[in-house]
């Protein structure tokens, strides 16, 4: 049976909305207000990447996952990938608008907030997941829930950002619509332990996000990104294969 993606829509219409609503009102914000609303939205990051990674099933997949992620997303150069056409479009788009980002935020500054939005919205493994059980059941109740969060998320990234922010809704669509036409070949052959390491390993990109939103530490969370199409693979090979021949 085939399903509309009526989830993703509402999802990036939120992402798109919010990020219009933030750059418009951004200007108009308190400096000290969007500062301290950057550290809470941080915050509520990491916190949600901890109520992930708590539920994992093999801690060995999760690392060595993480680690190759990395070391691939690094030699491809990923996260230079999206900065370079981060940095094309932001010339455009500001001309376009006949607006700048607000805040004091030097170019780097700007630039590593922006990539940590793009991962964030998309490569959340909620969004990925949800994309995913959309696709297979038609279940939009994960999405749908994950707007209302985005909506405001968008807008306060924007507030900083600017017009940029919507454009984010661009990849994201790409992304939850390439999962939502898998999810019939991909999810059949999952488990509960595959997808809970899904959902670990998503999370730990979601702690490292709110690390570096809240300038605690400039991890490289782009270049983590091939982690979350290697956790599934490693994650069955780890508990299938592996554990039980050396337990």
């Amino acid at each position: 049976m085939q399903f509309f993606p009526i989830g993703i829509i509402i999802n990036v219409s939120a992402v798109v909305l919010g990020g219009l609503a933030g750059a418009l009102l951004g200007p108009w914000l308190p400096k000290d207000l969007r500062s301290t609303l950057n550290l809470i939205f941080g915050a509520c990051s990491m916190t949600m990447g901890i109520s992930y990674i708590v539920k994992l099933q093999t801690l060995p997949a999760i690392m060595l996952t993480v680690i190759v992620g990395t070391a691939i997303g690094h030699l491809i150069h990923l996260e230079g990938g999206i900065s370079a056409v981060a940095r094309r479009l932001q010339g455009p788009v500001s001309v376009l608008v006949k607006s700048e980002p607000a805040g004091d935020m030097s170019e780097d500054q700007w630039m590593n907030r922006y990539i940590a939005a793009v991962v964030l919205f998309c490569a959340s493994g909620t969004g990925i997941f949800g994309a995913l059980q959309s696709g297979l059941s038609g279940d939009q109740s994960i999405l749908i829930s994950k707007a209302i969060l985005d909506f405001f998320t968008a807008a306060i990234f924007a507030a900083d950002l600017g017009f940029m922010t919507p454009l984010i809704g661009v990849p994201q669509l790409v992304v939850m619509m390439v999962l939502f036409m898998l999810a019939g070949v991909i999810m059949p052959y999952t488990n509960e332990i595959m997808v809970s390491d899904f959902r670990a390993c998503g999370g730990i990109l979601m702690l490292c996000t709110g690390m570096r939103i809240c300038g605690i530490k400039n991890f490289p969370i782009a270049n983590m990104l091939p982690a979350m199409i290697l956790i599934m693979p490693i994650s069955h090979l780890f508990a299938d294969v592996i554990l039980p021949l050396i337990g």
